[in-house]
């Protein structure tokens, strides 16, 4: 088997994992950024093979492609490491800044140090969450995976009083797993 489509069947399958990989603690799912051997090939479709002809260059590509959005405000120094391309300097420089209120405000500071393509490349693998209720449609809108109709649901039950509240309103139009996954976007100040 040809190593790309190996990498591309990887990807396939690890990413319908990642879209639940938001729930909860992810006591059951497999994190594609910390996946050891034995944990990938667990996978269903991924083979042995598969995981055998996975060089840590692979991982290094798959990682650059296939990452879960990393809270800015409560990343670890260790969730930090996995961003693709980032080293000991700017690991510093994105901490220096939190707490992040806005992406623009992340975009603006890192934007000292590096180029907008670079900030861009970085922007893919973060978040700034938002507050529920003083958070615009537009923001929520940038929620991966949102929808129009989502959106107006979630503007509909402001003010929210509690994240029970929250999972109450709108578990109504959603599964728990997908509440779970948008709820890792929101606080309530």
């Amino acid at each position: 088997m040809h190593i790309t489509k190996i990498i591309t069947t990887l990807v396939c399958v690890t990413f319908i994992q990642a879209c639940v990989a938001q729930v909860g603690s992810n006591s059951s799912v497999v994190n594609p950024n910390l996946a050891k051997k034995d944990e990938l090939t667990a996978l269903p479709g991924v083979t042995p093979a598969i995981g055998d002809a996975l060089s840590d260059s692979d991982k290094a590509t798959l990682r650059a492609k296939l990452f879960l959005p990393i809270n800015l405000n409560t990343v670890s120094d260790a969730e930090l490491s996995l961003v693709p391309g980032i080293n000991r300097k700017m690991k510093h420089e994105f901490e220096e800044y939190r707490p992040y209120t806005f992406i623009t405000q992340f975009q603006r500071e890192i934007g000292k140090y590096v180029d907008d393509k670079e900030v861009a490349r970085f922007e893919q693998y973060v978040f700034v969450p938002m507050d529920l209720n003083s958070a615009s449609s537009e923001a929520f809108g940038s929620i991966p995976g949102m929808s129009r109709r989502m959106v107006r649901e979630f503007n509909e039950y402001r003010p929210y009083t509690s994240m029970d509240q929250f999972r109450r309103e709108i578990g109504k139009y959603v599964d728990d797993n997908e509440v779970a996954r948008l709820e890792r976007y929101v606080f309530i100040k």
